[in-house]
């Protein structure tokens, strides 16, 4: 009786393994797969030599540092400020504080090109901040700085959705029992919260790195798209489109996969080693 009775409170909701997993990966084939397999065929049909020398044009080798670089230097930014913002939302009560987390996503629901447009407008020479700078010597826009400042903008709301789910795990008497036993403000800080939120942390790092690899609209207008200097590697594969160079631009965007495939699976191997650490 108990044994028929406990049955049909564990069966799922949903159909069975068999029929999930057959949807969840026609899902991933038709929506990620088949059209990043799309990148490796269309760029088969070059020889070596052009593809050789289409991905290590200097001019492409120069956006691949430009975009690596401040994608890895807005990451980091956000991934300190990040932390900091996602630990004063949850463990702080202020007024206004609805308003501030909601303001958190907004880089999720505008549109790219109005972010680069607006930060452009802003931090232009005649700009309402880069009026102030501009005596001073000081270029934001049309510069490495502004890609990375738009770069910033549009990453930040992964670090700090990633982050506070964890936080707000974390008991305050975790914290509360390592000061009882003579713990100092800094131990707690390293020893205590910092081992516990890595895992987290690092995940936001990683999505806001990658999204910042291939983000276009907010960056190409700020950037100034000065060859050898402010050009992004997504703006090349647009350039090679206009150009009706399938092949050139598949042949970029391919590298450019490559990249992130191998960043975020290195990541993902660090991150489970630093979980089954903390585990153990």
């Amino acid at each position: 009786m108990s044994t028929a009775a406990a049955s049909p409170s564990r069966r799922s909701l949903l159909p069975g393994f068999r029929l999930t997993m057959g949807f969840t990966l026609l899902y991933l084939c038709l929506i990620v797969i088949i059209p990043l397999m799309t990148l490796p065929v269309r760029s088969a049909t070059m020889t070596w030599e052009a593809l050789w020398g289409t991905v290590s044009d200097p001019r492409v080798v120069a956006s691949y540092r430009l975009t690596i670089g401040a994608s890895l230097v807005a990451a980091s930014v956000n991934a300190v400020f990040g932390l900091i913002a996602a630990w004063v939302l949850v463990r702080y009560s202020f007024p206004g504080r609805r308003l501030v987390d909601s303001l958190v996503d907004l880089p999720f629901a505008l549109p790219t090109a109005v972010a680069g447009i607006t930060l452009t407008a802003i931090y232009a020479p005649n700009g309402w901040i880069g009026r102030f700078l501009e005596p001073y010597g000081i270029q934001v826009a049309f510069t490495r700085v502004g890609i990375t400042l738009a770069l910033i903008f549009i990453g930040l709301p992964f670090v700090v959705r990633t982050l506070q789910p964890v936080i707000e795990d974390l008991d305050v008497e975790v914290e509360e029992a390592a000061t009882s036993l003579g713990a100092t403000r800094f131990g707690v800080l390293t020893k205590v919260i910092l081992p516990y939120l890595y895992p987290a942390w690092l995940t936001g790092f990683a999505l806001a790195f990658a999204r910042a690899i291939g983000e276009y609209g907010s960056v190409v207008f700020i950037a100034g798209n000065m060859p050898m200097r402010t050009e992004i590697t997504p703006l090349l594969i647009i350039t090679k489109l206009e150009q009706f160079d399938y092949a050139g631009a598949t042949a970029i965007a391919l590298v450019m996969l490559l990249m992130s495939f191998f960043l975020l699976l290195a990541i993902n191997v660090l991150q489970g080693w630093t979980t089954r650490r903390l585990a153990n």
